[in-house]
Formats: structure tokens, C-alpha cells, sequence
């Protein structure tokens, strides 16, 4: 038996844009399904939204995307607020998409991809537990952590 989680995030509008982005930075598949294409009538409004939406690549990187029906105006995945003071990072969000790579030219690979239009909280550097961790929300409101895996020994 194997279990698989999904990222599932959620649009007022913008979930093809976010699912192109995403594919940008860390390339695969796009699978877009819209409420037209599961009956809705083409002239209703919200028939292009995004009812079923994925990215999904061979390394193994897959998030989920749709359009809350009669919504616009941007993502509801990222609401909330996040930023540094005094060193610490305070939030109010209710979860972070983490992205853990093996190397660091992997992870600033995407970091670079992903900080384009993006609010950096927490720059991409060497921190105590990892060779490269940092946070930014990006231009559809959704708050990544990128980092380098790091190898720990049971205690």
C-alpha cells in the first residue's frame, strides 16, 4: 500500500496562470479541466474556470489548482500575512508549500524561478539545520519554503 499527498490550491479566477507558473519553474504537465468541459454552458459566466487543475513532474513535484466557483480576484491559498521581525518569521497563514530538494543548485534553481514577482521573507541562505532554506510568497499569494534536505542521525 502507498499514499501520495497533493498541494490543492485554491483561485478566485487565476488558477490556469498559477498552474502555467508553477509548470515554468519546475516544468512537467499541465492537466486543466474547466466547469465548460464538464457540462456547464459555454456562455456561462465562470464556464473557463478551472474546476480540475494539476502540474505534475517526472521528479516528482505535483500541486493541485482550482477556481472557486462565482469567485475573482486572486488566491485564497495564501491568505494571511507572513513576515520577519527580530529575526523570528510570524504568520497568521495557515500552511506553507514546502519544496525539499537534494542539492543546493537544485533548490536555488527554483528559488529563482519562484522569487520572480515574489515577496522574499526569508532569503535563500545556510541555516543551522540546511544548506539553503528560505521562504517568499509568490505573485499568486501562496507562502514556499525551499530547502536542501539534510541528513540527520537517530538519536
Amino acid at each position: 500500500m502507498s499514499i501520495t499527498t497533493t498541494t490543492h490550491l485554491n483561485f478566485r479566477g487565476d488558477a490556469r496562470a498559477a498552474l502555467g507558473f508553477y509548470q515554468s519553474v519546475f516544468g512537467g504537465r499541465v492537466t486543466i479541466a474547466t466547469y465548460g468541459d464538464f457540462g456547464m454552458p459555454e456562455d456561462a459566466p465562470g464556464a473557463d474556470g478551472v474546476v480540475f487543475g494539476q502540474v505534475e513532474s517526472e521528479d516528482g513535484f505535483r500541486v493541485m489548482a482550482y477556481d472557486i466557483p462565482g469567485q475573482s480576484g486572486g488566491s485564497t491559498a495564501g491568505a494571511g500575512s507572513t513576515r520577519r521581525e527580530n529575526g523570528i518569521t510570524v504568520t497568521d497563514q495557515p500552511f506553507f508549500v514546502s519544496v525539499r530538494g537534494e542539492t543546493l543548485d537544485e533548490v536555488e534553481s527554483y528559488w529563482q524561478k519562484l522569487a520572480v514577482g515574489a515577496t522574499i521573507v526569508e532569503p535563500l541562505a545556510a541555516s543551522a539545520w540546511s544548506a539553503g532554506f528560505g521562504m517568499l510568497t509568490d505573485s499568486f499569494g501562496v507562502t514556499w519554503i525551499l530547502d536542501v534536505a539534510a541528513v540527520y542521525t537517530a538519536e
